[in-house]
């Protein structure tokens, strides 16, 4: 009887540590599939991203609006001599470039990495295009006044600012980057 018993508790036992070790290869397996799965997934740097998009932002700025930056400098300028200051033609191509800007701003994609920031980041450039078409309506007056639009591109600043800021990162100035 004692030998029986013996055994009966050595068949406990075994089928005990063999319930136990099934359970410790499914949850090393569970445990290997999710890790495999986040390698297959790698993490975004938001901040890198962040700092592409704002550098491609003013890339895409500073190519369309050559003749809107050449017209401001000429009409601001100081003891400007009436021939220094610009003509009709001027006033012309830089109204086109401020509108090719907007046109540019308005398509504008917000990249799939900043899937967080995206309506942050769209309000933006949403000002900043709005920004860009006031100058453009602007400019086919005599005497255009940019105060409006300069207001609507610091409010751009200002919700880019915060987006920045919201990723530990220094609010850029993308007026001083474009113009």
């Amino acid at each position: 009887m004692k030998k029986f018993l013996l055994l009966l508790s050595a068949l406990t036992m075994a089928a005990g540590l063999a319930a136990c070790s099934s359970s410790n290869e499914e949850k090393t397996a569970k445990k290997d599939t999710k890790e495999s799965q986040e390698a297959a997934a790698p993490k975004v740097d938001v901040k890198k991203e962040l700092v592409k998009f704002y550098m491609d932002l003013g890339k895409r700025i500073n190519a369309k609006d050559v003749d809107l930056n050449a017209y401001v400098a000429k009409a601001s300028k100081e003891d400007a001599k009436p021939e220094e200051l610009p003509t009709a033609e001027d006033r012309a191509a830089a109204s086109a470039s401020a509108a090719a800007v907007a046109a540019d701003l308005n398509s504008l994609q917000i990249p799939a990495e900043l899937k967080d920031q995206k309506a942050d980041l769209e309000a933006a450039v949403k000002d900043y295009a709005a920004s860009y078409q006031a100058k453009a309506d602007e400019l086919k007056k005599d005497k255009p006044a940019f105060e409006a639009a300069d207001a609507t591109f610091a409010q751009g600043e200002q919700k880019l600012a915060a987006v920045f800021e919201g990723a530990k990162l220094l609010a850029p100035s993308l007026g001083k980057q474009v113009n």
